[in-house]
């Protein structure tokens, strides 16, 4: 003990001073949580829902640059720029511009969005997936549309991106590949709007049973 103290007496200064930085450092990251990261979180919320309502109604326009009294996904991007979000804004911008065939901008939003612990880690592949085929590189597109159709308790992303993932295996002649993806709707999601047609798709490559 009396060594402790010997040496606490040494180095007083440096060790008081790294306490206090601790300090400072976890005070600062609970005052930013709460007073700061929090709010911005619960705004941006309530600026996204309205911009979402746009988005489930195809007004794709409207979704993304707002209206006179709503900001869209764009606005809420740049005002809440570190936010939860304004990275989720980041994926809707790039679903939007994919349904207005701007590949290119729908590319450079999906790179700027974080998936990683989000409900859209595998649409994100999807839609990856969406630009490659639109550029022609069906390599790249199976590549992603197979990460897109990982989660099997997904019953509407997951049917859509397999008959997309067919659809390009059909197109690279891979149609023992294309046979199991439609099959896998069939049998997994039968009832699918991907599931509508699998059979006729089916019967196309020759699978009668």
């Amino acid at each position: 003990m009396e060594k402790f103290s010997v040496l606490y007496e040494e180095k007083k200064k440096s060790i008081n001073t790294a306490l206090a930085v601790i300090v400072l450092a976890v005070g600062g990251f609970f005052a930013y949580k709460y007073l700061v990261a929090g709010p911005k979180e619960e705004k941006a919320a309530l600026k996204m829902m309205r911009a979402e309502q746009y988005y489930a109604m195809d007004s794709l326009n409207l979704a993304l640059n707002g209206d006179a009294a709503n900001p869209g996904f764009l606005r809420i991007i740049k005002q809440f720029d570190g936010s939860a979000n304004a990275n989720l804004a980041h994926y809707y911008a790039a679903s939007c511009y994919m349904k207005m065939g701007d590949s290119k901008s729908a590319l450079k939003h999906l790179q700027d969005f974080d998936a990683h612990g989000t409900i859209f880690e595998h649409p994100k592949a999807g839609l990856l997936g969406d630009i490659y085929m639109e550029s022609n590189d069906t390599k790249k597109a199976i590549d992603q549309y197979k990460t897109a159709t990982a989660d099997a308790d997904d019953d509407v992303f997951t049917p859509m991106y397999l008959q997309r993932l067919a659809i390009a295996y059909e197109k690279s002649n891979q149609t023992d590949e294309a046979i199991k993806a439609y099959k896998r709707i069939r049998d997994e999601y039968p009832r699918s709007p991907s599931g509508r047609d699998v059979e006729k798709a089916l019967a196309q490559l020759g699978v009668l049973d």
